[in-house]
């Protein structure tokens, strides 16, 4: 039985929730921004008004009041969009319990066995769209496909409250003329490797030989295969489950350029406190730390290394961040963004080889004062115990809206 699976993407979903809160909005070109003064000062969503002035998610505020210099600006309400998230999946829990979360405004929903209760897929979308719009005062765009990646092509092909199909039987006319760089698993970075040997559309990367793309991107370039030959098999996920996380990280931007070592080691002290604590809350540890560091040139590096012994300790990992910062940062330009990832995670209290060279029962007690430490923040708050030097002026706070965590 060939599947039957939709990607619904809410249209211009931060923007357009704001103008459905504030009607005094709608109409008008009104594009969700970060702060200015912390130098988060982007555009993270923009009303289809200010789409048509040319203003584009993700550039600076400056640019985008260039192009519209109308532009009606509106800080982030990350508690509201997170609950018009949930009401967005009720209503697609009405027709399916196999909805799969890609971010706060797409999802992936599996109709394959709904069709037959609730009339066809068509009607179906049909009743969502409409639930949108009279529920949440809320457009989406939809793709509808036998498989996950060409429904999510689909999504970005249709319009705003449109839908868009992709079938066994038009896709080869429908997706292999378009870029490469349209077919989900392409970024920035791969885009450029496929142009330099001459792989322009999703077409030509269908026609490359299995075995040559697995040489050259290794197991990406066997996903990209299959999926410009429409191959894709990996299923929808039940309603609620979670991936294996694999690993957890937290970055922010500096609010002034971070000028010395000093400065540096503050910013992955407080990172890391956000690191360890949601290590902790999911009963991992790290065996390696990641680093990332963005300078004045918006130019970014990133370096990696083992610790010595798993760990949740944000003592410890501050230290390795630290550390890997000043083994392989040349300092001729002073540091815009770090973020710090625990990686290589595995369960809390896993056997352990013990080697002479690590002092266990200072990693024991460091470990009894950290969940102390923590038991403190939650009960009491976030700032009832802090590290001294965090007292001072920190330019790089770790109150980002959205850290990452990345699953398995």
């Amino acid at each position: 039985m060939q599947r039957i699976i939709i990607h619904s993407d809410m249209n211009s979903c931060y923007a357009s929730i704001e103008c459905s809160l504030n009607p005094a909005l709608k109409g008008k070109p009104v594009a969700v921004a970060g702060k200015q003064e912390d130098r988060h000062g982007i555009i993270l969503a923009k009303s289809a008004e200010a789409k048509v002035c040319g203003v584009k998610t993700g550039e600076a505020i400056w640019q985008a009041q260039q192009k519209c210099p109308d532009l009606i600006l509106i800080s982030p309400h990350f508690d509201v969009y997170m609950k018009y998230s949930a009401l967005a999946h009720d209503i697609y829990a009405r027709y399916t319990d196999r909805i799969e979360p890609m971010g706060l405004d797409e999802v992936w929903c599996d109709l394959t066995g709904s069709t037959l209760a609730f009339g066809g897929a068509e009607k179906i979308v049909r009743e969502i769209r409409e639930a949108f719009k009279n529920e949440l005062g809320l457009t989406v765009s939809v793709g509808l496909s036998y498989n996950k990646i060409f429904a999510k092509l689909g999504s970005d092909l249709a319009g705003n409250d449109e839908v868009f199909r992709i079938t066994r039987e038009n896709y080869r006319d429908t997706v292999w003329p378009l870029p490469v760089e349209s077919i989900m698993g392409v970024g920035r970075n791969t885009a450029k490797k496929l142009h330099s040997y001459g792989i322009k559309t999703i077409g030509e990367l269908a026609a490359c030989e299995e075995k040559w793309l697995h040489l050259v991107f290794g197991v990406i370039g066997d996903d990209l295969w299959r999926y410009a030959n429409g191959l894709d098999d990996s299923p929808v996920m039940p309603d609620g489950y979670s991936p294996p996380i694999k690993s957890i990280g937290h970055g922010a931007t500096c609010r002034a350029d971070l000028v010395s070592p000093e400065e540096v080691w503050k910013a992955f002290l407080s990172l890391s406190q956000d690191v360890s604590r949601r290590l902790k809350k999911a009963g991992l540890e790290a065996c390696g730390v990641q680093i990332s560091v963005k300078d004045n040139r918006l130019m970014s590096r990133q370096y990696q290394c083992e610790l010595p012994m798993p760990t949740a300790s944000a003592l410890a990992l501050a230290r390795t961040a630290a550390e890997l910062f000043r083994k392989n940062y040349t300092w001729n330009y002073d540091v815009r963004a770090l973020t710090v990832r625990a990686i290589h995670l595995q369960n809390e209290g896993m056997p352990l080889q013990l080697d002479l060279s690590n002092d266990y029962k200072k990693s024991e007690k460091q470990k009894k004062i950290d969940d102390t430490v923590l038991f403190l923040r939650e009960r009491y708050g976030e700032k009832i115990i802090m590290n001294c030097c965090l007292m001072n002026e920190n330019k790089c706070s770790s109150d980002s809206p959205l850290p990452g965590i990345k699953h398995r």
